[in-house]
């Protein structure tokens, strides 16, 4: 124990951790700090767990498109403890953006944006966007096809942002087409940039905290009067306060240990995502379908009109950008929720909202039923072109969209009387040009693959199952 003593006191010679470190660390906070304030610390383990795991698997990782995914399968099923590995880093970037969300959301039901808290909820919304980047670039670089299509779905919906669209197709992509450069720039852009924006931005974050100190609980707390708050605020803290060590760390390491727990548990008895097939630019029909966190994302550009997609991407923005300029255009004034309905209003909106969205994404009735078949009520009628057809109605994919029957996908129109509706003429013009979310297959269908689909469905004449369709 001496030895110990004595080996403290020399690094405390050299370092100042008596007179530097430790009164960071002992600062004073506001007695009676709930459960909720353990957030903030909770999220910034979640993100030294992400570098941790992250650096790992940057050892074998290889940025490459022709290897990235086998290493990735090596990685994954013959690297020693490769599996708990990737499944630490994969459900710790769920716990991630969980956690972030509940830090955000409990920051903004408590006013913790007003005077003189500014920057530090600024702050914290630059990290919930390079938390979420961080997440998206980290799914890319799997590199299967969820990832590859997922890149190309993003630049086509900042393409169209006004003004600045090409640029940014440009900055996604990393070029004319996604290949090498595309994923060397998302590896690049998620193993060094974010990480240090990221630990920059902490070191802000944390620095603004100290030096206005944690808010105060609402209930305790009066209306903010940015002329008296502070003075009113520290000889509170003269009065009541407590040393944040370890009056109330103990809460962030005791909570800290339970999502780290839940996380291990997590990777071990479910192990790292299913890597699917690996990215190949010739199959058009690939439906890519991002992590959970992203999939209200999903649901809603597949739920809305097309012409409204460039809404929502310019929603995006403005959300970010109200968020930002939040404390500035309400930095005094009440902060118990309780008497900020509207708050409490916001948050609920936005929880019921995404919560529906991922509960429509996760059923996906609209997504592509992907090993779907034709009934043998149809088969069993074919012959000649029409049954060449009706297997090339197979093999492109046409079942995972379209209802054929009472068989099928439910993302396109429903075909089973389609040669009662439409020529052949107009059955031609589709195929071979798409429409809405249709591909087309002009590029991909040879002539006499044509005639034998045209054939096909041109003996439709059933009656639909579906409505709407």
């Amino acid at each position: 124990m001496t030895r110990i003593k004595l080996i403290y006191q020399w690094l405390d010679d050299r370092l100042g951790i008596s007179s530097t470190i430790m009164p960071i660390i002992q600062h004073p906070v506001p007695p009676n700090l709930t459960w909720w304030y353990v957030l903030g610390s909770a999220t910034l383990v979640a993100f030294v767990m992400q570098v941790v795991t992250g650096v790992a698997l940057a050892f074998t990782y290889v940025p490459a498109p022709s290897d990235a995914y086998e290493s990735l399968e090596f990685i994954t099923q013959r690297a020693v403890l490769g599996n708990i590995v990737r499944g630490i880093h994969y459900w710790g970037s769920s716990a991630m953006v969980v956690l972030m969300f509940l830090h955000m959301a409990s920051a903004y039901l408590m006013a913790a944006y007003k005077y003189p808290r500014e920057l530090t909820w600024v702050s914290g919304v630059f990290l919930l966007v390079l938390t979420l980047a961080m997440a998206f670039t980290g799914q890319l670089l799997r590199w299967n096809q969820d990832a590859y299509w997922a890149i190309v779905l993003v630049a086509a919906q900042v393409s169209r942002v006004p003004l600045i669209g090409h640029w940014l197709t440009q900055l996604v992509v990393a070029g004319q087409t996604v290949g090498g450069a595309t994923l060397t720039r998302f590896y690049a852009t998620h193993v060094f940039l974010i990480p240090a924006l990221t630990f920059g931005l902490i070191g802000i974050h944390l620095y603004m905290m100290t030096r206005h100190g944690v808010s105060e609980p609402p209930k305790t707390s009066g209306p903010v009067d940015p002329a008296t708050y502070k003075q009113r605020y520290h000889e509170k803290l003269s009065r009541e306060g407590v040393p944040f060590w370890p009056d109330f760390a103990w809460k962030d390491v005791v909570f800290a240990l339970f999502a780290g727990s839940i996380v291990l548990l997590l990777a071990i008895v479910f192990g790292a995502p299913e890597l699917g097939e690996r990215a190949d630019p010739t199959l058009i029909q690939a439906h890519p379908k991002p992590d959970w966190y992203f999939l209200w994302l999903y649901a809603l550009a597949a739920l809305i009109p097309p012409e409204l997609e460039i809404v929502m991407t310019l929603g995006m923005g403005v959300v970010g950008f109200l968020l930002v300029i939040l404390p500035f255009i309400a930095p005094f004034g009440e902060r118990r929720a309780s008497r900020r309905p509207w708050a409490i209003a916001v948050v609920g909106f936005a929880t019921l909202a995404i919560g529906v969205l991922l509960w429509e994404g996760f059923r996906a009735s609209w997504s592509p039923a992907l090993h779907a078949r034709l009934p043998k009520e149809v088969t069993v009628k074919l012959q000649g072109s029409a049954l060449q057809g009706g297997n090339i109605f197979q093999q492109k994919g046409c079942m995972n969209c379209h209802i054929v029957a009472g068989a099928g996908g439910l993302r396109g129109p429903e075909l089973s009387d389609v040669g009662h509706r439409l020529s052949r003429e107009q059955l031609t013009w589709r195929i071979l040009y798409g429409a809405h979310n249709m591909p087309a297959y002009g590029t991909t269908l040879q002539p006499e693959e044509l005639n034998a689909l045209l054939d096909f469905l041109g003996i439709q004449h059933g009656t639909k199952t579906t409505k709407g369709h």
